[in-house]
């Protein structure tokens, strides 16, 4: 004769999954969210030491362009017919002159334009249109 024991369940621990399962989904969206901000700007080199180097000494000429198209250099508004030559004997001596052109973000690009390419015309090496971050 055999005795029939009640076989009785045995505990099961249990750990509770949800509370963990938020707690991963928050920091997932927390480091989602802050690792778009974090942005590298340019390329990070060391550049070569010299001990003989020279002083840039040669300055960029600034061209304010407002929003009705007038051209200022040096806080003095320069006519449009006489851009051309104020630059050339702002260039005159210097074959790589760099020009900076700040222009109104509400401006014509065509009038920015005009600009750019007087400048080129005058003998501008390198241009650069400046911009805000």
């Amino acid at each position: 004769m055999r005795f029939l024991r009640n076989k009785r369940p045995r505990y099961s621990i249990q750990v509770p999954l949800t509370s963990l399962i938020d707690i991963v989904f928050l920091l997932l969206i927390y480091f989602m969210l802050t690792t778009n901000f974090m942005v590298d700007e340019g390329i990070n080199i060391k550049l070569p030491q010299a001990n003989a180097a020279a002083p840039q000494t040669k300055k960029e000429i600034t061209i304010y362009v407002d929003i009705h198209g007038n051209a200022y250099i040096a806080n003095k508004q320069i006519p449009e017919n006489e851009l051309l030559e104020t630059l050339k004997s702002m260039f005159s001596g210097s074959a790589d002159q760099l020009v900076i052109i700040k222009a109104d973000r509400a401006i014509i690009l065509n009038k920015a334009v005009k600009v750019m390419d007087t400048a080129k015309a005058a003998g501008a090496a390198k241009l650069c249109l400046a911009t805000e971050k």
